[in-house]
């Protein structure tokens, strides 16, 4: 899409000779584009809710807000949170979980340990004991290793015997290593609370937090999370929505004076909102565009498309 995108702009902009955007500059614009159609989109969505909460929503291909939940669910990832010092996990990064996070929706917490012992050997992705019994134990495809002894977790992905387990990342490179094999059927979902709720509930023998009925405060870019035994990687796992890649139309070669796509570009990076959001990512860019070569008739023009398309959209009284 991104390709189809640039060419549209290029168009509108040489049509009237307006000027020219470089590969660059497009890439920024698209990206601030991009974020205000994503943040749209969640606007859009508390509106559809508002509609069907009072029966002005229809039903089947209707439904605004299933076709909003769809668009989001894109950006929805699950991943386990990397932990900082005791019971503190670093909340989703760039640096920590490779994206940013808008929105956390829940966080769930591990605690049945169905094996725990040290590795006897090095098997490549693989976790040896010769002292387990991980089949006896139950232990299954899709349960959570940590090495205990660096902090690196991985998924059980074969149980090939008593003894012997396949792992899904090779995070057991020296012997003898600890470990500990936690249930992934057995989930606690963790409460988010305020860090004055978190004093008070700590304090009390009836509203501690346990490891059935787990909790968790944010501050800064640290999540706390308590029983406070909750304290290895592995154990905390996020679903949350994240924000767009920053998309990225990339070119090789010039042909004729002018940049050529390759999306083969290992940096190559496409639109990640829906495709009918294209007209509104078009008229955005143009609102840029039109700024930063000074022209007011581009940036005016867009302004007019961008509410005349905002006024279709909007639902009848």
């Amino acid at each position: 899409m991104i390709n189809s995108v640039r060419n549209t702009v290029l168009a509108v902009l040489n049509k009237n000779n307006y000027g020219y955007i470089s590969p660059s500059d497009f890439n920024l614009f698209a990206k601030q584009a991009q974020l205000e159609v994503f943040d749209e989109m969640m606007s859009e969505y508390n509106k559809a809710i508002n509609r069907a909460n009072i029966r002005r929503s229809g039903t089947g291909y209707a439904d605004e807000k299933k076709g909003i939940e769809e668009a989001m669910d894109v950006f929805s990832v699950t991943k386990f949170l990397l932990r900082d010092t005791a019971n503190k996990f670093f909340l989703p990064s760039q640096v920590t979980t490779n994206d940013d996070y808008y929105l956390i929706n829940k966080v769930l917490c591990y605690s049945t340990v169905l094996q725990a012992g040290t590795s006897s050997g090095n098997v490549i992705n693989s976790l040896f004991d010769s002292t387990a019994l991980f089949i006896t134990n139950g232990v299954t495809e899709g349960d959570i290793v940590v090495n205990t002894a660096t902090d690196v977790e991985a998924i059980v992905t074969n149980v090939i015997s008593e003894t012997t387990i396949q792992l899904s990342a090779d995070i057991f490179t020296a012997f003898p290593e600890g470990y500990a094999v936690y249930d992934a059927d057995d989930a606690r979902e963790a409460e988010k609370v305020s860090h004055s709720k978190i004093t008070m509930l700590n304090m009390s023998n009836l509203t501690k937090p346990n490891t059935y009925y787990p909790a968790y405060s944010q501050e800064e870019l640290l999540m706390s999370v308590f029983p406070s035994t909750i304290r290895s990687n592995g154990r905390v796992q996020a679903q949350y929505l994240r924000y767009p890649k920053d998309p990225k139309w990339t070119y090789v070669t010039l042909t004729n004076g002018e940049p050529s796509f390759d999306q083969s570009q290992p940096d190559y990076q496409d639109f990640e909102v829906p495709i009918e959001d294209e007209v509104t990512l078009v008229v955005k860019i143009l609102q840029y565009a039109g700024i930063s070569i000074r022209e007011n008739e581009v940036y005016t023009y867009a302004k007019i498309e961008e509410r005349e398309a905002s006024q279709q959209q909007q639902p009848e009284q």
